[in-house]
């Protein structure tokens, strides 16, 4: 049986999958930037490396290809030199809307050397005042959603947030 149920794209989040609050974090913020603007900073390596991870951390090497299959891989690096290289494939891209990755495929959907980590959703909804911004990380289990809860990704995410709101100010992306 086909459902031919008209998908509401107001709500992206939920049409790509229903929340679970078992194993999915998220929040939700209103900003001023436009979602073009920071569309081009989640799809743009340049752009990505100068706010994507909270200090003492940097981003040293960033590859994103914007479509389904396309790389999505940052290298962060930590104070005493720890390097996390993750690569993961983008699963959904919606111009200016929707960007979905996933540690657990690498580019062109290929089965990843190890099992992912997270899927991470960026939905960008244009309001009035600038952009509903929305950050999903959905996870296997309830134990990884935990570990990232642990690990601070409300704190984290904010963070990341938070600079590249200020990337945008500076630069007038």
């Amino acid at each position: 049986m086909t459902n031919n149920k008209q998908v509401d794209r107001t709500d992206l989040p939920t049409a790509i999958a229903p929340l679970d609050p078992e194993r999915d974090l998220w929040f939700e913020r209103d900003v001023a930037a436009k979602p073009e603007q920071i569309w081009r900073c989640w799809t743009t390596p340049q752009l990505l490396k100068p706010w994507f991870c909270p200090p003492p951390w940097a981003v040293t090497e960033a590859e994103i290809e914007p479509h389904p299959g396309g790389i999505f891989r940052t290298v962060m690096v930590g104070p005493e030199g720890q390097r996390v290289d993750s690569s993961g494939c983008v699963l959904v891209a919606v111009t200016n809307r929707c960007l979905v990755w996933t540690d657990a495929l690498g580019p062109r959907f290929r089965p990843g050397p190890a099992p992912g980590f997270f899927t991470g959703t960026i939905v960008l909804t244009p309001i009035a005042t600038g952009t509903r911004y929305q950050a999903i990380a959905r996870h296997a289990t309830p134990a990884k959603a935990q570990e990232h809860r642990d690990m601070g990704f409300h704190s984290g995410w904010g963070v990341a947030l938070d600079q590249m709101l200020a990337f945008i100010d500076r630069t007038q992306v």
